[in-house]
């Protein structure tokens, strides 16, 4: 099985997203997978220009000359596709967003019906077929999730994959261990993504099961989410311009 993850983070350095991205991957790589982690933030791409040149003049090519040539073909040579972003305004990075504007070109100009009667697109390649979605937040509480839960539903209806498992982790800031008394929570949690890498790539989909323990806090303290709003607001005002007033 080929997995290829897509990494929609604007940062180039360190990230809680690569984390998450890499502890799937280690666990994919252990069940034979090949594994490949794309971060989006290095490639040149452009807005997409809404000619549809791909779908009227050159059939699944862009017009435009960047990296988003190389990036659809290990697009659509890849089993299972991760499509990993950080939340920015409650929806995937405009990174991503952009990466994936310029992915019409895998899809057909011609409509079809899918199962329950609603337009779509005809699909141009037969992969990939699955995708697993990832991302995290600063925001503790896992309702934050809420949209990009619904984006991914609708991408995968619109472009033909099987939602093969998602992973949302509220508190994200806290994967990179900067809390030291927490660390073996983040041990224990960053296993579990290992552990859903693991069995996608064995099973193609990530249980029902793990699916869940993966959604269970962070930190299993009833007051942590008051606890880390604390925090994060001691933060704050050390950094705030005023704090040296």
């Amino acid at each position: 099985m080929i997995i290829t993850a897509f990494n929609g983070t604007h940062k180039t350095g360190p990230s809680n997203t690569a984390i998450m991205v890499d502890a799937f991957l280690q666990g994919a790589a252990e069940a034979g997978a090949r594994t490949e982690h794309i971060r989006l933030a290095g490639h040149k791409i452009q807005l997409c220009l809404a000619c549809k040149a791909c779908w009227q003049k050159t059939p699944g090519k862009c017009v435009i000359q960047d990296d988003m040539t190389i990036l659809t073909e290990k697009f659509i040579s890849s089993d299972l596709v991760i499509l990993a972003s950080p939340i920015y305004t409650d929806n995937v990075s405009g990174l991503l967003k952009v990466f994936l504007d310029r992915l019409i070109t895998t899809g057909d100009p011609h409509w079809e019906f899918d199962e329950h009667g609603e337009s779509r697109h005809c699909r141009r390649h037969e992969k990939p077929t699955r995708l697993v979605a990832l991302s995290n937040c600063g925001y503790p509480e896992q309702s934050h999730f809420d949209v990009l839960r619904l984006f991914f539903r609708r991408l995968c209806r619109n472009m033909h994959l099987e939602l093969a498992g998602e992973i949302y982790r509220g508190a994200g800031g806290l994967l990179a261990g900067i809390v030291p008394e927490f660390a073996e929570h983040i041990d224990r949690y960053l296993n579990l993504v290992k552990q859903a890498g693991h069995e996608t790539a064995e099973t193609g989909h990530i249980s029902a099961e793990l699916q869940q323990t993966l959604e269970a806090p962070l930190i299993p303290h009833p007051d942590f989410n008051r606890m880390f709003l604390d925090k994060v607001n001691q933060l704050a005002d050390r950094l705030s311009p005023s704090a040296d007033s």
